[in-house]
């Protein structure tokens, strides 16, 4: 029995030295949820140059919005000896274990954007105040309804907390309005095709709708695709939340009303900024850090890219 806990303590340490010589310049990875989202491609892209900007080596792993790839991710950057993680999480639940995982390994994990459920698992947590900001979006959405009328709600994906923190500061202004009636709501995965189709199947059901607020701005361009090819894209109003570029243009030219302006380039920032700070020692780090939405119509948009 002692010759066994002498070699795992031996294999353990021959671990930690493989490790140390194989991190002269330490390796960041940048797990993505999907990269088939231009605004996770903007935070993807971002995390990996400010870490590059630090002087770190980076990569960037995705997701594709499966937790099983994800897990792979996690497997591959640890048994790959990259010192720092800075995540994007597929799932607030879900996810835990991959970044307690990396915990175990003694890498550090910073999350961007979709928090997970756990406060001891993560080193710190980098988010939207989505749920503020989808409080604003819900009173332009009373004031351009006029306080009533039918309308739709496509959410995000199920398990990101993200989905019910907008859907939740959208609700707590419109549940308010009687006469504004949630004729159906379904998920969209924030994905823009499944969203137009999930818009096209609403519409056969329920073809008097009078607005449509999405979760995500792809999703808003799949709704506003959907609304196009009904003829209904100018009857119609359409709602989004991310401050994407194609929505900023669409709210430019009266076709999309409102988005919420997140700025996933601080977030990727601050995370990068942060791993840089470990490396360097410290470790009292805030275990989630709020980063301000802005509000995004025609009265505002010219200020915008």
């Amino acid at each position: 029995m002692k010759k066994v806990i002498f070699l795992l303590a031996m294999l353990s340490l021959a671990s930690i030295s493989c490790r140390e010589k194989n991190s002269g310049k330490p390796k960041i990875a940048v797990v993505i949820s999907t990269l088939n989202n231009p605004w996770f491609v903007v935070l993807a892209e971002s995390a990996a140059e400010n870490a590059r900007k630090l002087g770190y080596e980076a990569k960037i792993f995705d997701s594709q919005n499966n937790p099983a790839t994800e897990s792979d991710n996690f497997e591959n950057l640890i048994s790959s000896g990259f010192d720092a993680v800075l995540f994007n999480p597929t799932d607030a639940d879900g996810s835990i274990a991959n970044v307690l995982k990396a915990k175990a390994a003694g890498i550090p994990v910073f999350c961007m954007d979709r928090e997970i459920n756990a406060d001891n698992a993560a080193t710190s947590q980098i988010l939207s105040d989505n749920y503020s900001g989808c409080v604003e979006i819900g009173v332009t959405f009373v004031k351009a309804l006029k306080e009533k009328g039918n309308y739709a709600e496509i959410i995000g994906l199920v398990g990101d907390n993200n989905t019910w923190a907008r859907s939740g500061g959208f609700h707590s202004v419109v549940d308010k309005f009687p006469n504004l009636k949630m004729v159906a709501q379904q998920s969209g995965d924030f994905d823009r095709n499944k969203a137009m189709e999930v818009l096209e199947t609403i519409m056969q059901a329920h073809p008097d709708i009078d607005a449509v607020f999405c979760g995500n701005d792809a999703m808003a361009m799949g709704a506003y695709q959907a609304l196009q090819s009904a003829g209904k894209a100018d009857k119609v109003k359409v709602f989004g939340f991310d401050g994407a570029s194609d929505v900023v243009e669409k709210i430019k030219e009266k076709k999309i009303v409102a988005t919420g302006m997140q700025y996933p380039k601080v977030m990727a920032k601050t995370a990068a900024q942060y791993a840089d700070e470990y490396f360097k020692g410290k470790r009292d780090f805030p275990q989630r850090v709020p980063v301000e939405v802005e509000l995004v119509t025609m009265a505002n948009a010219v200020n915008y890219q």
